[in-house]
Protein backbone atom coordinates (compact mmCIF):
# COMPACT_ATOMS: atom_id res chain seq x y z
CA UNK A 1 0.00 0.00 0.00
CA UNK A 2 1.68 3.37 -0.74
CA UNK A 3 1.66 6.29 1.73
CA UNK A 4 -1.42 8.48 0.39
CA UNK A 5 -3.45 5.33 0.56
CA UNK A 6 -1.93 4.80 4.18
CA UNK A 7 -2.91 8.16 5.53
CA UNK A 8 -5.71 8.04 4.21
CA UNK A 9 -7.10 4.81 5.69
CA UNK A 10 -5.56 6.70 8.74
CA UNK A 11 -2.56 4.53 9.05
CA UNK A 12 -0.05 6.52 10.81
CA UNK A 13 3.78 5.72 8.76
CA UNK A 14 6.82 6.71 10.71
CA UNK A 15 9.86 7.80 9.12
CA UNK A 16 11.56 4.06 10.66
CA UNK A 17 8.31 2.03 9.49
CA UNK A 18 8.04 3.38 6.18
CA UNK A 19 11.51 4.10 5.36
CA UNK A 20 10.96 6.07 2.56
CA UNK A 21 12.28 4.40 -0.22
CA UNK A 22 10.19 5.88 -2.79
CA UNK A 23 10.85 9.14 -1.60
CA UNK A 24 14.18 10.96 -3.09
CA UNK A 25 16.41 12.30 -0.44
CA UNK A 26 17.52 15.88 -1.34
CA UNK A 27 20.29 18.03 0.32
CA UNK A 28 19.46 22.11 1.49
CA UNK A 29 21.76 22.48 -1.50
CA UNK A 30 19.82 20.57 -4.05
CA UNK A 31 16.32 21.73 -2.91
CA UNK A 32 17.61 25.58 -3.43
CA UNK A 33 19.01 24.28 -7.30
CA UNK A 34 15.57 22.69 -7.94
CA UNK A 35 13.42 25.76 -7.02
CA UNK A 36 15.90 28.22 -8.43
CA UNK A 37 15.28 26.32 -12.05
CA UNK A 38 11.57 26.66 -12.10
CA UNK A 39 10.12 29.19 -14.55
CA UNK A 40 8.95 32.65 -12.65
CA UNK A 41 5.53 32.59 -11.63
CA UNK A 42 5.87 28.27 -12.35
CA UNK A 43 4.91 25.48 -9.92
CA UNK A 44 8.13 23.77 -8.80
CA UNK A 45 8.03 20.24 -8.62
CA UNK A 46 9.61 18.65 -5.87
CA UNK A 47 6.67 16.01 -5.42
CA UNK A 48 7.59 12.76 -3.09
CA UNK A 49 10.84 14.31 -1.81
CA UNK A 50 12.83 13.37 1.48
CA UNK A 51 13.36 16.21 3.03
CA UNK A 52 13.25 15.10 6.23
CA UNK A 53 15.59 16.73 8.72
CA UNK A 54 17.38 19.27 6.78
CA UNK A 55 17.75 22.98 7.85
CA UNK A 56 15.33 24.88 4.93
CA UNK A 57 14.79 28.21 7.06
CA UNK A 58 13.75 30.76 5.11
CA UNK A 59 13.64 28.49 2.01
CA UNK A 60 11.02 30.35 -0.58
CA UNK A 61 8.87 27.44 -2.05
CA UNK A 62 6.27 29.92 -3.04
CA UNK A 63 3.53 27.02 -5.35
CA UNK A 64 5.74 24.58 -5.37
CA UNK A 65 3.91 20.79 -5.76
CA UNK A 66 5.54 19.08 -2.01
CA UNK A 67 2.62 16.73 -2.43
CA UNK A 68 3.58 13.71 -0.53
CA UNK A 69 6.78 14.99 0.60
CA UNK A 70 8.48 14.22 3.83
CA UNK A 71 9.63 17.19 6.00
CA UNK A 72 9.67 15.12 9.21
CA UNK A 73 11.80 16.86 11.70
CA UNK A 74 13.37 19.52 9.55
CA UNK A 75 13.63 23.39 10.18
CA UNK A 76 11.76 25.38 8.24
CA UNK A 77 11.52 28.40 10.51
CA UNK A 78 10.23 31.55 8.63
CA UNK A 79 10.45 29.39 5.62
CA UNK A 80 7.12 31.03 2.55
CA UNK A 81 5.03 27.89 1.43
CA UNK A 82 2.46 30.16 0.26
CA UNK A 83 0.08 28.45 -2.45
CA UNK A 84 1.88 25.05 -2.15
CA UNK A 85 0.41 21.76 -2.94
CA UNK A 86 1.00 19.79 0.43
CA UNK A 87 -1.56 17.00 0.02
CA UNK A 88 -0.50 13.94 2.03
CA UNK A 89 3.00 15.97 2.93
CA UNK A 90 4.38 14.93 6.49
CA UNK A 91 5.64 17.66 8.88
CA UNK A 92 5.81 15.60 11.80
CA UNK A 93 8.25 17.31 14.57
CA UNK A 94 9.07 19.91 12.23
CA UNK A 95 9.98 23.48 13.12
CA UNK A 96 7.48 26.15 11.25
CA UNK A 97 7.48 28.85 13.34
CA UNK A 98 7.43 31.96 11.69
CA UNK A 99 6.27 30.33 8.34
CA UNK A 100 3.97 31.32 5.77
CA UNK A 101 1.31 29.17 4.40
CA UNK A 102 -1.07 31.35 2.99
CA UNK A 103 -3.17 29.53 0.71
CA UNK A 104 -1.62 26.20 0.84
CA UNK A 105 -3.58 22.73 0.31
CA UNK A 106 -2.43 20.77 3.24
CA UNK A 107 -5.03 17.75 2.75
CA UNK A 108 -4.78 14.54 4.77
CA UNK A 109 -1.43 17.10 6.29
CA UNK A 110 0.26 15.11 8.79
CA UNK A 111 1.92 17.60 11.79
CA UNK A 112 1.83 15.73 14.79
CA UNK A 113 4.13 17.01 17.09
CA UNK A 114 4.91 20.24 15.13
CA UNK A 115 5.73 23.85 15.65
CA UNK A 116 4.06 26.64 14.26
CA UNK A 117 4.44 29.33 16.46
CA UNK A 118 3.43 32.43 14.94
CA UNK A 119 3.07 30.90 11.57
CA UNK A 120 0.46 32.44 9.09
CA UNK A 121 -2.16 29.97 7.44
CA UNK A 122 -4.55 32.30 6.16
CA UNK A 123 -7.15 30.71 3.76
CA UNK A 124 -5.29 27.10 4.42
CA UNK A 125 -7.34 24.00 3.03
CA UNK A 126 -6.36 21.60 6.16
CA UNK A 127 -7.72 17.87 7.20
CA UNK A 128 -5.24 15.84 8.80
CA UNK A 129 -3.37 14.96 11.76
CA UNK A 130 -2.74 18.12 14.62
CA UNK A 131 -1.75 15.66 17.43
CA UNK A 132 0.67 17.65 20.07
CA UNK A 133 0.83 20.20 17.70
CA UNK A 134 1.80 24.10 19.08
CA UNK A 135 0.08 26.82 16.97
CA UNK A 136 0.76 29.51 19.47
CA UNK A 137 0.07 33.19 18.15
CA UNK A 138 -0.37 31.47 15.10
CA UNK A 139 -2.90 33.04 12.03
CA UNK A 140 -5.24 30.45 11.21
CA UNK A 141 -8.22 32.84 9.54
CA UNK A 142 -10.08 31.83 7.12
CA UNK A 143 -9.04 28.28 6.90
CA UNK A 144 -10.96 25.78 5.54
CA UNK A 145 -10.61 22.41 8.17
CA UNK A 146 -14.05 21.22 7.78
CA UNK A 147 -14.66 17.76 7.49
CA UNK A 148 -14.75 16.34 4.26
CA UNK A 149 -18.24 14.87 4.00
CA UNK A 150 -17.40 13.04 0.14
CA UNK A 151 -15.12 10.05 1.70
CA UNK A 152 -17.78 9.07 4.37
CA UNK A 153 -16.61 5.45 2.54
CA UNK A 154 -13.19 5.82 3.92
CA UNK A 155 -14.68 6.73 7.24
CA UNK A 156 -15.03 10.85 8.10
CA UNK A 157 -11.52 12.77 7.55
CA UNK A 158 -11.82 15.53 9.83
CA UNK A 159 -9.37 17.93 11.40
CA UNK A 160 -7.94 16.29 14.22
CA UNK A 161 -6.11 17.92 17.06
CA UNK A 162 -5.35 16.42 20.91
CA UNK A 163 -3.42 17.65 23.55
CA UNK A 164 -2.60 20.61 21.20
CA UNK A 165 -1.69 24.11 21.68
CA UNK A 166 -3.25 27.09 20.00
CA UNK A 167 -3.19 30.13 22.87
CA UNK A 168 -3.26 33.52 21.17
CA UNK A 169 -4.24 32.39 17.73
CA UNK A 170 -6.64 33.84 15.86
CA UNK A 171 -8.76 31.33 14.48
CA UNK A 172 -11.59 33.89 13.08
CA UNK A 173 -13.82 33.47 10.14
CA UNK A 174 -12.21 29.77 9.66
CA UNK A 175 -14.77 26.88 9.50
CA UNK A 176 -13.60 24.18 11.33
CA UNK A 177 -17.24 21.97 11.81
CA UNK A 178 -16.51 18.82 13.18
CA UNK A 179 -13.14 19.19 13.77
CA UNK A 180 -11.44 17.28 17.47
CA UNK A 181 -9.83 19.66 19.75
CA UNK A 182 -10.07 17.67 22.54
CA UNK A 183 -7.89 18.25 25.82
CA UNK A 184 -6.39 21.42 24.07
CA UNK A 185 -5.36 24.73 25.34
CA UNK A 186 -6.98 27.49 23.08
CA UNK A 187 -6.62 29.81 26.16
CA UNK A 188 -6.98 33.85 24.79
CA UNK A 189 -7.51 32.95 21.53
CA UNK A 190 -9.88 34.15 18.97
CA UNK A 191 -12.77 32.81 17.24
CA UNK A 192 -15.11 35.77 16.28
CA UNK A 193 -17.47 34.12 13.60
CA UNK A 194 -15.75 30.62 13.24
CA UNK A 195 -17.71 27.90 12.42
CA UNK A 196 -17.24 25.13 14.98
CA UNK A 197 -20.62 22.95 14.30
CA UNK A 198 -20.63 19.84 15.98
CA UNK A 199 -16.92 20.78 16.98
CA UNK A 200 -15.58 18.61 19.81
CA UNK A 201 -13.75 20.41 22.59
CA UNK A 202 -13.99 18.41 25.56
CA UNK A 203 -11.50 18.84 28.26
CA UNK A 204 -10.15 21.74 26.34
CA UNK A 205 -8.72 25.14 27.99
CA UNK A 206 -11.34 28.15 26.32
CA UNK A 207 -10.49 30.57 28.66
CA UNK A 208 -10.50 34.09 27.79
CA UNK A 209 -11.64 33.02 24.53
CA UNK A 210 -13.30 35.22 21.91
CA UNK A 211 -16.55 33.33 20.36
CA UNK A 212 -18.63 35.54 19.40
CA UNK A 213 -20.81 35.02 16.85
CA UNK A 214 -19.44 31.72 16.75
CA UNK A 215 -21.59 28.95 15.69
CA UNK A 216 -21.08 26.25 17.92
CA UNK A 217 -24.39 24.37 17.38
CA UNK A 218 -24.55 21.02 18.09
CA UNK A 219 -20.58 21.19 19.64
CA UNK A 220 -19.20 19.23 22.36
CA UNK A 221 -17.87 21.31 25.22
CA UNK A 222 -17.92 18.33 28.20
CA UNK A 223 -15.37 19.28 30.97
CA UNK A 224 -14.11 21.99 29.07
CA UNK A 225 -13.32 25.43 30.61
CA UNK A 226 -15.43 28.98 29.19
CA UNK A 227 -14.00 31.01 32.27
CA UNK A 228 -14.10 34.51 30.90
CA UNK A 229 -15.05 33.40 27.42
CA UNK A 230 -17.23 36.33 25.26
CA UNK A 231 -19.98 34.21 23.71
CA UNK A 232 -21.96 37.52 22.38
CA UNK A 233 -23.80 36.79 20.03
CA UNK A 234 -22.95 32.72 19.39
CA UNK A 235 -24.84 29.87 18.77
CA UNK A 236 -24.53 26.78 20.76
CA UNK A 237 -28.43 25.38 20.24
CA UNK A 238 -27.38 21.72 21.14
CA UNK A 239 -24.53 21.89 22.49
CA UNK A 240 -23.03 19.09 25.35
CA UNK A 241 -22.41 21.33 28.04
CA UNK A 242 -22.14 18.53 30.56
CA UNK A 243 -19.56 19.52 33.11
CA UNK A 244 -18.36 22.97 31.52
CA UNK A 245 -16.76 25.21 33.76
CA UNK A 246 -17.01 28.78 34.00
CA UNK A 247 -19.74 30.14 32.20
CA UNK A 248 -21.11 32.02 35.10
CA UNK A 249 -17.81 33.86 34.38
CA UNK A 250 -18.67 34.00 30.95
CA UNK A 251 -20.04 37.20 28.46
CA UNK A 252 -23.01 35.50 27.40
CA UNK A 253 -24.86 38.72 25.93
CA UNK A 254 -27.39 37.38 22.65
CA UNK A 255 -25.76 33.70 23.31
CA UNK A 256 -28.00 31.16 21.68
CA UNK A 257 -28.48 27.60 22.88
CA UNK A 258 -27.40 28.11 26.75
CA UNK A 259 -29.26 26.84 29.61
CA UNK A 260 -32.10 28.83 31.15
CA UNK A 261 -31.51 29.31 34.70
CA UNK A 262 -34.70 28.98 36.97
Amino acid sequence: MNVAALVLLGGQPTTASADWEDHEHLSREQVVALLARAAPGGHPDLRAKNLGDLDLHGIDFRRADLSSTVFNGANLRDANLDGTNLTVAFFEHADLSGASLRGAELFSGQLAGAILRGADLDGVRFIGDLRHTDFTGARMTHMKGAADMKNQSMGLMHTSMVNGKAVGADLSDSDFSRAEFTFSDFSHATMVRTRLYRADFSGSNLTAVDLSHADLRDARLTDADLTGANLTDSDLTGADLQGVRGIAMATTTGARGLPVEP
